[in-house]
């Protein structure tokens, strides 16, 4: 069974700095992985935040450029990202999504079931 947990989210002050982990269990290979968040009642879609390969190359959305880091182990299968100089905009609920391939030869995406960001002072 593929399980993405999420963890590491909070309450911190603008300026501030959290990292988030997500940990995939259940599977033969995690590919792509991907962070995106969404603040529920704003009627936005979930904006993708940050994607890392296999390769751990490495993308970030223009609006965390410079304070934000996403990377992963190089053996294993958790992703982290590095949150510097959070701003209230940053609050959200943040998910991890990894596409993967399990341990029963199937593949496709899969997500966590997010983890709370407050910015606030």
């Amino acid at each position: 069974q593929v399980q993405l947990v999420e963890s590491g989210g909070g309450l911190v002050q603008p300026g501030g700095s959290l990292k988030l982990s997500c940990t995939v269990s259940g599977v033969f290979e995690a590919y792509d992985m991907y962070w995106y968040r969404q603040t529920p009642g704003t009627g936005r879609e979930r904006e993708l935040v940050a994607h890392i390969g296999r390769d751990r190359r490495t993308d970030v959305v223009d609006s965390v450029k410079g304070r934000f880091a996403v990377t992963r182990e190089q053996f294993g299968h958790t992703m982290y990202l590095q949150m510097n100089d959070l701003k209230p905009e940053d609050a959200s609920i943040y998910y991890c999504k990894a596409f993967v391939y399990t341990e029963l030869g199937t593949s496709g995406d899969y997500w966590g079931q997010g983890t709370q960001v407050t910015v606030s002072s």
